[in-house]
């Protein structure tokens, strides 16, 4: 599956916060990362020695020129509807970052106002009734 242009990631991203919002529950992953193309980490030298990975191992920190940002959105589906999954994802050029962030904000925000946050009472629930219940359960007469 190839990347898509900006303009198509949006529409399939509001398209899919659109079918969370009709259904009652469902999840939606965005993540995103710097493109390395498979640049060599290390450079050898005709003996086979490492030299600039031995002089500086965090090289790959700062590039000699800036490197584009893979952003990737998908729907959650487990491994048994691994078929029905909908993955998106993008290249953004370094020059067009700030315009493509602008966007991909309002597109996130118009789409999030609707989704529920998740419900973590049961979770506070069992964490109070460890609390209550283990730590002073019997109290020695004095």
């Amino acid at each position: 599956m190839g990347h898509l242009t900006h303009d198509e990631f949006f529409a399939k991203l509001t398209d899919l916060f659109n079918t969370r919002k009709t259904r009652a529950h469902g999840s939606v992953y965005l993540t995103q990362k710097r493109l390395t193309f498979n640049q060599a980490t290390t450079a050898t030298t005709t003996t086979g020695t490492a030299s600039s990975a031995a002089d500086d191992p965090l090289a790959d920190l700062h590039p000699a020129q800036p490197l584009p940002v893979l952003i990737r959105a998908t729907d959650g589906k487990s491994k048994e509807r691994r078929a029905s999954k909908v993955k998106l994802s993008t290249v953004v050029d370094p020059a067009d970052l700030e315009a493509f962030y602008a966007r991909y904000a309002e597109v996130c925000k118009a789409g999030m106002s609707a989704l529920k946050p998740r419900d973590r009472t049961k979770r506070k629930a069992k964490a109070k009734k460890r609390r209550g219940g283990g730590a002073g359960a019997v109290v020695p007469a004095s």
